[in-house]
């Protein structure tokens, strides 16, 4: 089968590989489509958290089969499969990006993604190749999910990142009367002001430099855009609170800059919600954290528990992919699909195998 392969920094390959079998209590899915994460391409951009300081450091196994937001139908399923993740041949599923070791303490209390073992698709060679690829195998551990045949492709495709701004914003606790600062419209951030406005606070505000992703955060629901190349984000946020700052403010932006803005944004006993994967280090003055401010600080990881609320609001149509994803390429296109994905020309981008499209989705 045809398969994008991650062999190092910038160094993914279209390659032929064998196609994989379902071993007892596994299942083997025909991908329908996997999107390309901004992690992905921090991966394959080389950032530090990925690839450590050296081969022996690094979190990412190559060669490995890359991508984790994927979904397909089932292939084939080997003994015991069907019972086990109580699925037939045919179905449209899901799994969760990470592939719990299921005998660890978080995996026993329940915290299976935080799993100490840590597994997830698309980074580990063998026990969790990816979704970017024409067939992938979902291990005995996975989470699987099925998908109402009635989705459609480009709604069943953001599942998994819909699933990690539904955990954002409910680690946010958003209140009725808060103004939410989210910081960042990309893919999972417009996915982010969609839920947070089925939550109704009373004002939500986003600030990213560009202005055709406001302007989609405004048709999902943001009462105030910000554009910080243009606007006084700190002066707009004070005339709406009062003076005292957002009571939640979400970073969702991937830069050191988002942290350091978050931490001046945020009023006292705020609530500051980290999301983003890094790229490099970032550094504050936690002293805004605990002496001036007292901040409940809380880091969001993967959308555990999420999928099943995810595929329901896609259902009864609360949240869409529509302006979300942009282009679609094949699996020959990779080279082309991960410089639209780095890109600020394309939001959401999908591999899709067999695609005849190339690029932008009209």
């Amino acid at each position: 089968m045809t398969a994008i392969v991650c062999h190092g920094p910038e160094d993914y390959r279209v390659s032929d590989v064998p196609r994989p079998t379902p071993g007892p209590r596994e299942a083997v899915i025909r991908i329908a489509s996997c999107g390309i994460c901004a992690s992905d391409c921090k991966c394959w951009q080389g950032a530090k958290m990925f690839w450590g300081s050296s081969p022996q450091s690094a979190y990412v196994k190559p060669p490995v089969i890359a991508g984790h937001e994927f979904y397909g139908v089932v292939d084939e399923l080997g003994e015991g499969a069907a019972e086990h993740f109580g699925i037939h041949a045919g179905q449209r599923v899901i799994a969760e990006q990470i592939v719990p070791c299921d005998k660890c303490h978080y995996c026993r209390t329940g915290s299976y993604w935080m799993c100490e073992v840590h597994n997830i698709f698309g980074f580990q060679r063998e026990v969790a190749d990816g979704g970017m690829a024409e067939y992938m195998r979902l291990p005995s551990t996975s989470r699987l999910h099925v998908i109402p045949d009635e989705m459609p492709l480009n709604d069943a495709a953001i599942i998994e990142p819909l699933s990690c701004a539904i955990h954002t914003v409910q680690r946010g606790d958003i209140q009725l009367a808060d103004v939410v600062v989210l910081a960042g419209a990309g893919p999972i951030g417009l996915m982010m002001v969609q839920v947070l406005k089925l939550k109704t606070p009373r004002r939500i505000v986003v600030i990213d430099m560009s202005d055709e992703r406001l302007a989609l955060a405004k048709r999902y629901g943001a009462d105030v855009t910000i554009n910080p190349t243009r606007q006084d984000a700190r002066a707009e946020v004070w005339a709406l609170t009062g003076n005292y700052g957002c009571d939640v403010y979400i970073e969702a932006t991937g830069s050191p800059s988002g942290v350091t803005q978050g931490l001046d944004l945020v009023r006292k006993l705020g609530r500051f919600v980290e999301f983003s994967v890094f790229g490099k280090e970032t550094s504050a003055d936690w002293s805004i954290i605990g002496d001036r401010k007292e901040l409940d600080v809380r880091g969001v990881h993967l959308g555990p528990y999420c999928y099943p609320i995810a595929i329901d609001l896609l259902t009864r149509g609360l949240v869409t992919s529509d302006g979300i994803v942009t282009h679609e390429y094949d699996l020959h296109d990779w080279d082309e699909a991960i410089r639209s994905a780095s890109s600020m020309d394309s939001i959401k981008v999908l591999l899709t195998p067999g695609s005849t499209r190339r690029g932008a989705i009209a």
